[in-house]
């Protein structure tokens, strides 16, 4: 029941569009891979009678696609909303980051909406800086479990990856100051463990190098890289392994002031294998500060 990459992708599209015409030209263009290469792995989902051809270029997923996507379920989500956000201040100095209000909507409602869009509702947050203010959020989302952070002040967001390093199999890990424009970057199934990422001619911001789409390095700034993104998922496999490593980096000397993503990414990188998941510019965005803040709504220029 093991699928290939491709196999995965084109499978869990079409899962995921049911009633979408899908044409071969369109998954070559997507997963920038040939039209020979896309055909076949069609024609192989097919003989394998994981999906069945429609009229009008449409597919359906049998029962034994189901099955075997069903090992490469998202089972749950965490979502990392400890911190202070000193650079959005003044507005952070009474308001959690996560909980600023962008065109109507809470920054991480748009994160939670996407999580339960793509049908995940093993929700936790990570809470530290007015905790207290985000049981707002049971109201509209009874499901959340809350885990505390107590030295979010102390420590980078490292600490909060290591009280919750327990719970990371099968789970989206995210940042919850990202907004969220298009729901669909969060999946039902994943194939592997990844980071999303936007392939950029240049960028001042944290990034990755990529090798075959296998991340090799995160750095800041740089050249013809992917442009980092704070949404990432882990396998059983890899998360197993987190247990052990946040410990191990948040111990070390200096450890404490570690970014959680360095865990992976570069500490203890030859112990993983992440892939890159591109994305499209505007898919996501982040908001850094409060001049930033005001440009996208402009409310916040009264």
């Amino acid at each position: 029941m093991n699928l290939s990459y491709l196999q995965f992708e084109i499978l869990s599209k079409i899962e995921r569009h049911p009633s979408k015409k899908h044409s071969q030209r369109n998954f070559a263009k997507e997963l920038s891979v040939s039209l020979g290469t896309i055909n076949k792995v069609v024609n192989e989902l097919i003989e394998l009678e994981l999906i069945r051809t429609k009229e009008n270029s449409l597919f359906d997923v049998t029962l034994k696609g189901y099955e075997w996507l069903e090992p490469y379920r998202v089972k749950k989500a965490v979502i990392m909303a400890a911190g202070f956000g000193s650079r959005m201040v003044p507005i952070t100095l009474n308001t959690p980051k996560p909980l600023i209000l962008v065109k109507g909507k809470k920054i991480i409602e748009t994160l939670i909406d996407a999580i339960i869009y793509a049908g995940i509702q093993d929700i936790t947050i990570v809470r530290g800086y007015l905790s207290e203010q985000f049981d707002v959020l049971l109201k509209k989302y009874p499901m959340i479990k809350f885990v505390e952070n107590p030295i979010y002040n102390e420590a980078n967001n490292i600490s909060s990856a290591y009280a919750v390093r327990s719970i990371l199999e099968n789970a989206y890990v995210a940042e919850a100051d990202l907004y969220v424009y298009n729901q669909e970057i969060i999946r039902k199934y994943e194939y592997a463990s990844n980071y999303l990422g936007v392939k950029v001619d240049r960028t001042d911001d944290w990034c990755f190098e990529v090798n075959k789409n296998i991340i090799t390095k995160v750095k800041v700034g740089g050249e013809d890289v992917h442009h980092m993104y704070g949404i990432s998922y882990w396998t059983k496999e890899d998360a197993n392994k987190l247990v052990n490593d946040i410990e191990l980096v948040y111990k070390k000397p200096g450890g404490k002031e570690r970014y959680w993503d360095e865990v992976a990414l570069r500490e203890c990188i030859d112990n993983y294998s992440v892939m890159v998941r591109p994305v499209k510019s505007g898919d996501i965005i982040e908001i850094d500060t409060f001049n930033e803040l005001k440009d996208i709504d402009p409310i916040y220029n009264i």
